[in-house]
């Protein structure tokens, strides 16, 4: 920017109610010249300004004793009332909506930084600096503005993709409490992969997140297999003879626990040491595709030992539920006259 002299009031200026614009103004209206009118003449437009003759605008002495009109009347130096510095003016000015903008920008050192921490920690510090100038707004742009832009997709993409799976559970169960059993190892397998994001010393990243949504596919395989087994079996439990229904439960899960043990830890050690290879390549072009691997190799294993476990408590716990639900609906009809029909 260029050279110019930057106008500061001084604290007798602001005792006499002048403001920064009051001086600016009538110094540029001195110096620069104010325009009292206008003279077509043909094809040309010739402004008339009034300004001081050039005697006068010749050095900053001039400037310095140039009068200041007062807001209450008279006048002062403009010595007294500010104060003038030698600085640079801005080589250009940005508006956006007709706002005055300034962009900083950095280049981060991924190796050494954690991205979404710094993004934070920056936030944070912006929100209580702006505190103290409530006329000034931020907004964080380029790479951050496109990680934020990324992540608000995938997340609104994996509510999508939990819906649909929900829908395709529910139709061949012909339930709407056994998708949510199957489904309830999703979140298991997400802490899994950021753990494993831990043990690797690897940072979330975008691709992580990627991976994580492509795990909810994977983890529901086995919970789907533990879920549909026990029916199966609870319904050839109940063909075989006379038992009441908790016992028909208790053996259909003891049974669908021992004989899908192995088929389900079969198929996901299988995937995790798939994977392995492209965890320890340490070329350029798999170092994008890493942390993605991490998320479903790890979730996955982690989902697994959940899912042995988890699942057939789930189950149990449902048919509990709905057992209490029942027996409440026949303690309304009991109570309301009406005979109950045989469950």
């Amino acid at each position: 920017g260029k050279e110019e002299l930057q106008v500061e009031l001084t604290e007798q200026g602001l005792a006499l109610g002048l403001t920064r614009r009051d001086i600016i103004l009538q110094v540029g209206r001195a110096f620069k010249g104010f325009e009292a009118q206008r003279v077509q003449r043909g094809r040309d437009d010739v402004r008339v300004l009034v300004r001081f003759p050039i005697t006068e605008r010749r050095s900053i002495a001039d400037l310095e004793n140039m009068l200041i009109s007062l807001p209450g009347g008279g006048q002062a130096p403009l010595l007294h009332v500010a104060s003038l510095k030698p600085g640079r003016g801005p080589a250009a000015i940005n508006r956006i909506d007709q706002y005055r903008t300034v962009s900083v920008t950095a280049d981060i050192d991924k190796q050494a930084t954690n991205t979404t921490v710094l993004q934070s920690d920056l936030k944070a510090y912006l929100d209580e600096l702006l505190l103290q100038y409530p006329g000034i707004s931020y907004s964080l742009e380029g790479e951050a503005r496109e990680q934020q832009e990324s992540l608000s997709s995938i997340f609104t993409g994996i509510l999508v993709a939990l819906f649909v799976i929900y829908c395709l559970l529910a139709i061949p169960f012909k339930s709407y409490f056994q998708p949510l059993i199957v489904m309830s190892v999703i979140p298991f397998g997400a802490v899994g992969a950021v753990l494993g994001h831990w043990l690797m010393g690897a940072d979330l990243s975008i691709m992580s997140v990627l991976g994580i949504m492509a795990l909810i596919g994977v983890v529901v395989n086995d919970s789907l297999v533990m879920v549909d087994f026990i029916n199966k079996r609870r319904q050839s439990v109940a063909e075989k003879g006379n038992h009441g229904i908790n016992e028909i439960v208790n053996k259909a899960i003891l049974s669908a626990g021992v004989s899908r043990f192995r088929p389900i830890m079969l198929t996901s050690l299988t995937t995790f040491f798939g994977l392995l290879p492209l965890l320890f390549e340490r070329s350029t072009q798999a170092q994008f595709l890493i942390p993605m691997a991490i998320s479903v190799g790890f979730g996955v294993i982690f989902a697994t030992l959940i899912t042995l476990i988890l699942v057939p408590v789930n189950y149990r716990i449902m048919e509990d539920i709905k057992a209490q639900v029942s027996c409440l609906k026949n303690w309304i009809k009991a109570k309301s006259g009406k005979p109950s029909l045989p469950e």
